[in-house]
């Protein structure tokens, strides 16, 4: 049996109320399209939690600044359909642009702070439309839980702000980073890799997690970050954005040893067409200081 696909707000709502009529939960896993084993073990997630799962499939233009890859990027409804009906999502809402944004449309959405920092100081508006698309998203859909993916730790964490604050009672949940053998974090703009740069693309989790666990061992944070940033040049990768260390919660900067509570080690860097990010957490055992 082939994935029910709607396409209006109306038809969303039309079946969550249905469900809702029989007493179910509902999950919601938004996407992209151009999915991969992340995006599917989002919608095993939400099914585990939930159930019934509705997947969006939407390439929000707002998020997108100029110069990006909005016309280009990959687009493959049948194909992300097949996969999500074979992870047993229940309902596809893949809305058109004027769905989403009529011709009128004047709201913003914006998270203060978290929003400035990471991809946000490299990528101007992109985490407004984000914020923007899935508060739109959260409301349409009206589940009990939503899904997102840990490799956008910066995002899942202004969804979760935003939520909060606009009083929006969905449950935001982290799904871990599904990886390559490699190492390689998922993502659809790994197929602008050629096999070149595809071989190289793994050495950006490896700094990440050296730094982290050289600060982890009591190195200084701003020596282990500059060491990964030069690993990952080194390495191949034409431009590194930021090789950074941050709470996992709030995105304070790290500069003390140990860090103040959970961190994070983050990254972003080019290679060839890709942008790839990636993050890595801090362990939590910490060793005496390294000797000066």
């Amino acid at each position: 049996m082939s994935l029910p696909i709607v396409r209006t707000v109306a038809e969303l709502r039309a079946q969550v109320s249905a469900w809702r009529r029989d007493g179910l939960t509902v999950g919601l896993t938004p996407t992209m399209g151009a999915l991969h084993p992340g995006h599917l073990s989002l919608v095993r997630l939400a099914k585990a939690r939930a159930d019934k799962v509705v997947a969006t499939l939407f390439v929000n233009p707002t998020q997108f600044g100029e110069n990006e890859d909005l016309d280009a990027y990959p687009r493959d409804e049948g194909q992300d359909a097949e996969l999500l009906s074979k992870e047993g999502c229940d309902l596809l809402f893949a809305p058109s642009v004027g769905e989403m944004y009529p011709p009128d449309f004047s709201t913003s959405v914006r998270v203060s702070g978290l929003s400035d920092v990471l991809c946000g100081a490299h990528r101007e508006g992109h985490f407004d439309g984000v914020a923007q698309v899935v508060a739109k998203l959260l409301n349409q859909a009206q589940a009990d839980i939503a899904v997102f993916g840990e490799k956008d730790w910066q995002q899942l964490a202004i969804i979760r702000r935003m939520a909060r604050d606009l009083d929006i009672p969905t449950k935001i949940v982290g799904a871990p980073i599904i990886r390559e053998d490699d190492g390689l974090a998922m993502s659809s703009r790994n197929r602008y890799l050629s096999p070149e740069e595809r071989a190289i693309a793994p050495e950006l989790n490896r700094a990440l997690r050296t730094a982290a666990d050289r600060i982890a061992s009591g190195a200084l944070v701003a020596e282990a970050l500059a060491q990964a940033e030069r690993h990952v040049l080194d390495a191949g990768f034409e431009r590194v954005d930021y090789v950074d260390a941050r709470h996992a919660e709030t995105l304070d900067v790290v500069r003390q040893n140990p860090p103040a509570g959970p961190g994070r080690v983050f990254g972003a860097a080019v290679l060839g067409k890709a942008r790839l990010i990636d993050n890595v957490p801090i362990p939590e055992t910490q060793a005496s200081p390294e000797a000066p």
